[in-house]
């Protein structure tokens, strides 16, 4: 059966890293059709709105989402509502995309690139699973404003609301200990349980989820010290489970010890698995349309599209195989090089890819 997928290149680096991605999968020769549409900042000069009626429709449609990166300088001056980010919160609502899901993988041949010792990341594989709807990003009232465009300027105060219901932390915390169930059988929720009412209210509710998964062993951390235990000991997680914003922080933070933001693929998934797949890393427009992005985190992700939401692990496996073997002959883009390395751009990267997948 033909899988319908959703190409959303969005801004800066968005369209060249989209096209390896998509190399990739034409390679692997299987049943995949294909259909872009604009989003963010392109969106927005096209049609006025950085999530366009045609594209959000698109995305309903197709069987799974890839997804590139959104936001741009030049439309930092934009009503919030009108600029590119509220591309993929909108997104992450209207397709009601509750987990987000963050594998950290330290590749052998990069544990010299990351910013802690080799002997601290060497072998290093943990995911963070965020809950993706919830929490001070999607609270109300969003604040308080004085302007008629929506600024602040000369306002009294601003605020955000956090706020989460029972169904929503049971959903996403019966996902993380499923996706332990399969690994090690380790879960650290994380919360902030001695400051906001919020999260102690995570946390009894986790408790209680628990309960249903006597083989998990689950431990509680708080945000500060997980964030302090990120960079201490990160081989001592195996899942760890928390909300929106703390895993925002977090997971980009996680990105730092595997060598680059640019080799984190991430999958943001709804109640039946159909997933919007996009790398963790920003559109990076001050090196946009220069050849130099790191290509890897959208191949993984589409890899991940394989794995979670078409059921194509085999062929999951092989780019995976490919993206190593590729590291392992010494090529590096920018944000990974080292001497002894051989730098190449975006799209010999993704060639390289290919090449090894045909190969």
């Amino acid at each position: 059966m033909t899988a319908h997928i959703a190409l959303l290149p969005g801004d800066g680096i968005g369209p060249e890293i989209m096209a390896q991605a998509r190399k990739v999968l034409e390679a692997l020769a299987l049943p995949l059709t294909f259909d872009t549409a604009p989003v963010g900042g392109a969106a927005y000069a096209a049609a006025g709105h950085p999530l366009p009626g045609a594209t959000l429709a698109l995305a309903r449609e197709a069987d799974a989402v890839l997804f590139g990166a959104v936001g741009d300088w030049q439309y930092d001056t934009l009503p919030r509502h009108l600029r590119p980010e509220q591309a993929i919160l909108g997104l992450r609502q209207q397709l009601g995309l509750f987990a987000n899901l963050r594998p950290a993988i330290c590749y052998p041949e990069l544990t010299a690139a990351s910013s802690l010792k080799p002997e601290l990341v060497a072998g290093l594989d943990i995911l963070i699973i965020r809950e993706l709807t919830g929490d001070i990003y999607f609270g109300q009232p969003r604040g308080r404003r004085s302007a008629p465009d929506g600024a602040f300027a000369g306002a009294d105060e601003a605020f955000d609301t956090m706020r989460y219901t029972r169904p929503e932390i049971e959903r996403i915390a019966h996902l993380a200990f499923q996706a332990a169930r399969k690994r090690g059988k380790r879960l650290t929720s994380v919360d902030k349980a001695n400051v906001l009412e919020t999260f102690q209210f995570w946390k009894d509710v986790v408790t209680e989820v628990g309960q249903q998964y006597p083989d998990v062993a689950l431990s509680h951390m708080y945000v500060d010290n997980a964030a302090m235990q990120l960079v201490k000991a990160p081989k001592a997680f195996d899942v760890i489970v928390t909300g929106n914003m703390f895993g925002d922080i977090l997971s980009d933070e996680a990105a730092m010890l595997t060598g680059s933001i640019g080799m984190l693929p991430s999958a943001s998934l709804d109640a039946n698995g159909k997933g919007l797949y996009e790398p963790s890393h920003g559109s990076a427009p001050d090196i946009a349309n220069q050849d130099v992005a790191n290509p890897l985190a959208t191949i993984l992700s589409a890899a991940m599209m394989l794995r979670y939401t078409l059921g194509q692990e085999e062929a999951a496996a092989r780019i995976e195989g490919a993206v190593q073997r590729v590291l392992a002959s010494g090529l590096r883009t920018a944000d990974i090089w080292r001497e002894g390395t051989r730098r190449v751009g975006t799209r010999e990267m993704g060639d390289a890819v290919t090449q090894e997948l045909q190969r």
